[in-house]
């Protein structure tokens, strides 16, 4: 049997406030081609679908384009809510979505979800389990104590009886210790949610979610597939791709990557305004940082036409220590006196203009008759 496995999806998200869902959908089209030409037998989404537990409709819309066309060239799909889910509305209308081959398990109700395939070499039990928190747990498990992340997930396992004899899969959405984060994700204060990659010992391969950055967390087997798309400049370095993974007899497991291209990069440019004023026009997410030791007030919006998507904008020099970065899409929302306090404080190392600078700057705005 061969899988694609993939995970954080984040249909419908938005990066200063920047959408990114056209960006999805060209990929969601990528990936549904890389598992037909891949000759895969399913697909496995590894939990947050979408980037809210309310997505927006074109989000909703393009999903389920994506569903419909691996339905059509009868490819299964198996699905789980992750934390930036709604289980409810995740799995909504899954009983009739089953007959075209669509498996979703969104709200937790107590146990995993295993179905049972096979292949030459004989069963394999596909294992569903949702992003689950101890509460969402303990009420299932009342004779259990249940007090962490582990415990919750020991406690659905060990429920489970999983036949070690037989080739077993889980999917799940939760954060294993020792993995590898970004800043796009979300955790529990003080990494209460952390759990050992030991849990899923029992089973031939354990498809994960919640991480970002693709990789592997103890052994090969334990994996996350990474997001299909980045979400932060965090990830500027990430090579993003989907997981295929051959399950043949028992522990032989094939594992390869294959990549998902990036409509638009993520990515870090550096340097002085003249510089990048004169290379070559890109319409890539940038972060951009100047180094001139004199930056002109315009710089940002002279940028913008040669980077008409740059997110952020900030200096680093002599000035300045660290760079502090300024939310492009704010610029046209903030008055020319709010738009210099910040100026000001990105060359002077955070410390923001005194009240004399403020007044003067007002009084040239008043004698420039324009508003504050």
């Amino acid at each position: 049997m061969r899988f694609l496995h993939t995970a954080d999806l984040h249909i419908g998200k938005r990066v200063n406030d920047i959408s990114l869902t056209e960006d999805q959908i060209i990929a969601l089209d990528e990936i549904a081609s890389i598992a037909s030409d891949e000759k895969c037998d399913a697909v496995v989404i590894a939990g947050d679908v979408y980037d809210r537990s309310a997505p927006p409709a074109e989000a909703m819309t393009a999903f389920s384009v994506f569903v419909e066309r691996l339905s059509k060239k009868g490819i299964p799909v198996y699905i789980i809510s992750g934390n930036h889910d709604s289980g409810e509305r995740v799995e909504y209308m899954s009983a009739l979505l089953e007959q075209s081959g669509v498996y979703f398990y969104g709200s937790f109700d107590g146990s995993l979800r295993t179905y049972e395939l096979s292949d030459e070499y004989g069963k394999i039990f596909l294992h569903l389990m949702p992003f689950i928190k101890p509460v969402n747990v303990k009420r299932f498990f009342s004779d259990t104590e249940i007090s962490t992340y582990e415990d919750a997930v020991k406690a659905v396992l060990d429920k489970a009886n999983i036949d070690k004899n037989a080739r077993n899969i889980l999917v799940a959405h939760q954060f294993i210790t020792g993995g590898v984060t970004c800043d796009s994700e979300e955790f529990a204060v003080g990494g209460l949610d952390n759990i050992s990659g030991e849990v899923f010992d029992s089973f031939d391969y354990a498809a994960l979610g919640h991480l970002h950055g693709a990789q592997r967390v103890g052994k090969d087997t334990v994996r996350y597939s990474g997001s299909p798309l980045k979400y932060s400049f965090s990830e500027a370095n990430h090579k993003k791709s989907v997981t295929i993974v051959d399950m043949e007899q028992k522990g032989a497991v094939g594992i390869k990557t294959v990549p998902v291209n990036q409509p638009h990069d993520m990515r870090d440019v550096k340097g002085a305004l003249s510089e990048l004023m004169s290379g070559e026009y890109s319409d890539d997410y940038v972060r951009v940082t100047l180094t001139d030791e004199e930056v002109a007030p315009d710089a940002a919006a002279m940028l913008l036409t040669v980077y008409p998507n740059m997110m952020r904008f900030g200096v680093l020099n002599s000035k300045s220590g660290e760079a502090q970065y300024t939310e492009v899409h704010d610029i046209g929302a903030k008055t020319v006196s709010e738009l210099f306090c910040e100026f000001y404080a990105m060359r002077n190392n955070g410390v923001e203009p005194d009240e004399n600078r403020m007044k003067l700057i007002g009084e040239i705005l008043s004698e420039m008759g324009d508003e504050e």
